[in-house]
């Protein structure tokens, strides 16, 4: 690496030597040029004086005018300059007979001598084998292979710049989109070399300079680039990339949000298609694929760690069922018994919580669901119901994004309220067992002390079921729709007067769903302190599972505002589940094993899978 960069500044300073040789160059009107090419005018100049000093009939030279052996003539242009390097395209004068015109100032030429050797004298004052400008010149000038003067073609001056534009001057190197008659271009893209450098000043680059006698240095060669290149990620270090590769590029994702509210350095966000994506450099550290319910995260592991061995079996082990209702007007536009709603509402009138994370309505799409903070009873009642696509409920954790509805207290002491589906309590759940930093969501994960999940066989795509199924399809725009329902296997629409427009079997509708979704076999919210649902319950109620004490202590609240009797149909939770969880059993490509490690690595998945082991080597 140190010999890298050492490399780097001596290329670095061999084009910054470059750049002021060139600029030395141009303020003394010479294009730039080798040295070599320097010494042969300079060899020209000579002959051109010794020529002039003929052709005039000047019979006195210069001798030396001190030891050193210098004339007065090179004198006179170090004096001028203030090196020893003469001015060029300058016509020495002494001697030249009284005939002769010297060129004006001006800058235009003229050619006065009225002899035969007209043109050899104008040779001879251009100092060159054509002309140049003299004193006050603008600064062009004529190199051996291009005339500008016109006089190498026997063109007049303003002919030649007219035919003969001149040459964009650059630092040596070129100027990548202008074409030598300094014309733009397009600028076109030039791959570099491979296992050289670049040959700066005709030098090779590879030879070290400055070395001590009798020391020899080992350097390493260009190819220590792509040997670094070849490193291979340690299987163990895990990152955005390969959540990308195993589960959102294939579909799978179900869109609860786990990995953004994992990331410690929010580097994922949320992206117009409502799905992750990496909004900043990925630093590797494996929480988004190790919590994601279709990455990491065993998720059957998760139900056995939150309520018990009997999670894994049934509809589980839980502390009492109720078939329950609200007893209140506003329920009428409530999903069957509006008992979540009358749970929230409880809970916010109590202070048990300061707010709860539902689902809303989006002001701009009908029947787009979007995450949303109720903290008061009107918010609760006003959002009341059922939206059937996900929201990424726990990418909105972040309290900062709340804070002008929450109370005005510490963070840490604010308690929340989540409304999810199956793998959003598990994800959430999951989350708080560990006491990582999850960056701006930590103190939402910290905050979320009741979890209610609502009973979920699978979920849908907002603009496949709504755009292409329901409307484009069948001819219903979503804004006639006033209630959705899945229920007995059917798809049921109702508009807004309450009265049916569609019953479907759910299954026509399977293309919409989450496809992701087909892997899980959490029907009933395993993990959840409680869970609420319409199968095994009459029209206008809801079955209630209370799965912790946590779950009992919000019923106990709300049970003296609620109408409610033992569950009417268990039988009909446990067979759904129990279907529910054979159809995942279908779609798993890994093992389902309760008692194996929460966390599964991505080599284990991508060798069930089939996924890549490292994307970023597959061009992903």
């Amino acid at each position: 690496m140190g010999t890298d960069r050492e490399d780097e500044r001596s290329e670095s300073s061999n084009r910054a030597s470059s750049a002021e040789r060139s600029s030395a160059d141009h303020s003394s009107g010479r294009s730039p040029r080798e040295d070599g090419e320097a010494a042969s005018c300079d060899d020209e100049r000579s002959e051109a004086s010794e020529m002039r000093a003929g052709a005039a009939g000047t019979k006195h030279r210069e001798g030396p005018d001190d030891a050193s052996g210098e004339t007065a003539s090179k004198k006179r242009h170090a004096s001028r300059d203030g090196d020893s390097q003469p001015f060029p395209d300058v016509p020495d004068v002494e001697g030249v007979d009284d005939d002769a015109s010297v060129p004006p100032t001006n800058g235009a030429r003229e050619h006065a001598h009225s002899s035969a050797d007209a043109p050899s004298k104008a040779m001879e004052m251009s100092g060159h084998e054509h002309g140049h400008e003299g004193a006050g010149a603008t600064g062009d000038s004529c190199s051996p292979n291009t005339c500008t003067c016109g006089e190498k073609q026997g063109q007049s001056r303003s002919e030649s710049r007219k035919q003969t534009p001149a040459k964009a001057m650059t630092d040596g190197a070129g100027v990548a989109n202008v074409d030598e008659d300094g014309n733009l271009g397009d600028i076109e893209f030039t791959p570099p070399a491979e296992n050289v450098s670049q040959d700066i000043e005709g030098k090779d680059p590879s030879v070290r300079v400055g070395v001590p006698d009798g020391v020899d240095l080992e350097t390493p060669t260009y190819s220590i680039r792509s040997e670094m290149n070849d490193i291979e990620t340690p299987d163990e270090k895990t990152w955005f990339m390969e959540l990308d590769e195993a589960v959102i590029d294939e579909g799978r994702c179900i869109q609860c949000g786990t990995c953004v509210a994992a990331c410690p350095s929010d580097s994922i966000g949320i992206g117009d298609d409502d799905l992750p994506e990496l909004v900043k450099m990925c630093t590797g550290c494996s929480l988004c694929w190790d919590f994601c319910p279709r990455g990491g995260l065993r998720y059957e592991r998760q139900w056995k760690i939150t309520g018990g061995d009997d999670n894994v079996k049934g509809a589980g082990d839980p502390i009492t069922e109720f078939s329950a209702k609200v007893d209140d007007d506003w329920t009428d536009g409530a999903q069957d018994g509006g008992v979540v709603t009358g749970i929230l509402a409880t809970l916010l009138e109590e202070g048990e919580i300061d707010g709860a994370l539902i689902a809303t309505e989006s002001d701009e799409e009908a029947w787009k669901a979007e995450s949303y903070l109720a903290t008061s009873r009107e918010d609760l009642i006003a959002n009341a119901g059922t939206i059937y696509n996900q929201t990424m409920a726990l990418g909105h954790l972040d309290l900062s994004k709340w804070e002008h509805k929450l109370p005005d207290k510490s963070w840490d002491e604010m308690s929340l309220a989540l409304v999810g589906t199956p793998c959003e309590i598990e994800g959430i759940r999951a989350l708080q067992d560990f006491e990582w930093d999850y960056q701006k969501q930590n103190e939402g994960v910290r905050a979320v002390d009741y979890t209610i999940a609502l009973m979920c066989t699978k979920n849908f795509n907002y603009y496949s079921l709504m755009g292409d199924m329901i409307e484009d399809q069948r001819g219903i725009s979503p804004d006639e729709i006033g209630k959705m329902d899945v229920l007995h296997g059917k798809m049921m629409v109702y508009g807004h007067d309450g009265e049916m427009i569609l019953e479907e079997d759910i299954e026509n509708f399977h293309d919409a769903a989450l496809k992701g979704c087909d892997e899980c076999a959490d029907f009933t919210g395993y993990a959840a302190d409680i869970t609420v649902g319409s199968v095994g319950s009459s029209d206008e109620y809801s079955s209630v599972i209370v799965r912790t004490e946590q779950g009992l202590k919000a019923w106990e609240a709300t049970e003296p505002n609620l109408d409610y009797h033992d569950l009417e149909d268990r039988g009909a939770i446990g067979g759904l589940q129990s279907w529910d969880k054979k159809k995942a059993f279908e779609s798993l490509q890994r093992p389902f094993d309760p008692d194996a490690p929460r966390f599964i690595d991505y080599t284990d998945h991508a060798e069930n899978y089939g996924t890549a082991l490292n994307p970023h080597d597959q061009g992903h």
